[in-house]
């Protein structure tokens, strides 16, 4: 008996993407760190880039071993760190404070498809690393005021159920916008988040945009940027019609370079990366609205991200920049030739 299974074909792909994933974070982890200006935010990036190195090459260690080929992931060729600073203000922890949120995600959906023990701990390992970073970019960004709270609310002093079909109204055009019920904080929850994240992609894609080499890849961080302003005027409009707060933050804005830190291919990726984020939680909001006109904003978001994602792969795939996950085998083709 071999002292450890062979690997599935479902860990092979999930160790494959947490390297696609991880071999990004650190090259832009390699530029921001290099233009840190603040010790705190320096120590959590150094933190964060030792610990994932080392999975990384866990992780490569494992694709030898199964006799896998090693991906090509981010290389060195992917980032340049003499550069101008590119964003400022407190962007670079808004940022990856934003990654770890993604990780959490991209986790616990790959520990549920691991079966082999060793790839199971490092999934678990990932996801404590990435909920501890998680808070110390939360923690440094309120101690710095660069993210706003969610709105606070009155504490409910009594329990209620829902007692008529109107409280999943909102889709009606005869219905005045007085007469929809007002958000439940379930509700506030999920569209304050996509508010906030909406805001952190526009300033990323922004910068992006400067700086891309590629005019059609230009013009298509541009459109990014007009699909994120869109997004978070629809979700702002909600929120003032309750009277709400709408999410605002003094930090991480781009600067005026247009050189470059990071190549068209990551860059695209990233935004490929952020564009599945999206989906999914805007997935999960809408599993969790109970009014039909808020599930009915979220379903559009996700069928223009969707479009606007497909568009970014055409990009991708013409220029040779995504990295084909392992296949599995093409019977067909092998029975022929038999």
């Amino acid at each position: 008996m071999p002292e450890k299974p062979a690997i599935t074909s479902s860990e092979l792909g999930i160790l494959w993407l947490t390297y696609q994933e991880k071999t990004m974070i650190l090259r832009m982890l390699e530029y921001f760190i290099e233009k840190a200006d603040d010790d705190k935010a320096k120590k959590i990036m150094d933190d964060l880039y030792s610990e994932l190195d080392n999975y990384v090459d866990k992780i490569t260690d494992i694709f030898k071993s199964e006799g896998a080929a090693i991906p090509i992931g981010y290389t060195s060729k992917d980032v340049n760190k003499d550069v101008p600073k590119l964003y400022d203000n407190g962007f670079d922890i808004m940022f990856v404070r934003l990654l770890k949120e993604i990780s959490m995600g991209l986790h616990t959906l790959n520990i549920n498809m691991a079966y082999r023990e060793d790839i199971v701990l490092i999934l678990k390992d990932l996801t404590a690393i990435t909920q501890a970073t998680y808070n110390s970019c939360t923690q440094y960004l309120i101690e710095k005021g660069l993210i706003a709270r969610s709105p606070y609310v009155s504490m409910p002093d009594s329990v209620e159920f829902v007692k008529d079909k109107s409280y999943l109204a909102g889709l009606n055009p005869l219905t005045k916008i007085g007469k929809k019920r007002t958000l439940n904080t379930i509700e506030v929850a999920y569209i304050y988040h996509g508010i906030e994240a909406n805001v952190m992609g526009l300033q990323m894609i922004t910068g992006f945009a400067q700086c891309a080499n590629s005019s059609e890849v230009q013009k298509f961080f541009s459109k990014g940027a007009e699909l994120s302003k869109s997004v978070i005027k629809e979700m702002s409009e909600t929120f003032l019609e309750d009277g709400i707060q709408i999410p605002a933050t003094s930090g991480g804005h781009a600067t005026r370079s247009t050189v470059a830190p990071f190549s068209d291919k990551l860059m695209m990726y990233c935004t490929s990366l952020f564009c599945s984020f999206s989906m999914g939680g805007n997935a999960v909001g809408s599993a969790f609205s109970l009014r039909n006109d808020l599930v009915a904003k979220m379903t559009i978001f996700t069928k223009d991200i969707f479009e606007y994602a497909h568009e970014g792969a055409k990009i991708m795939i013409k220029n040779e920049w995504m990295e084909e996950p392992p296949q599995m085998e093409e019977r067909k083709d092998i029975i022929k030739k038999s």
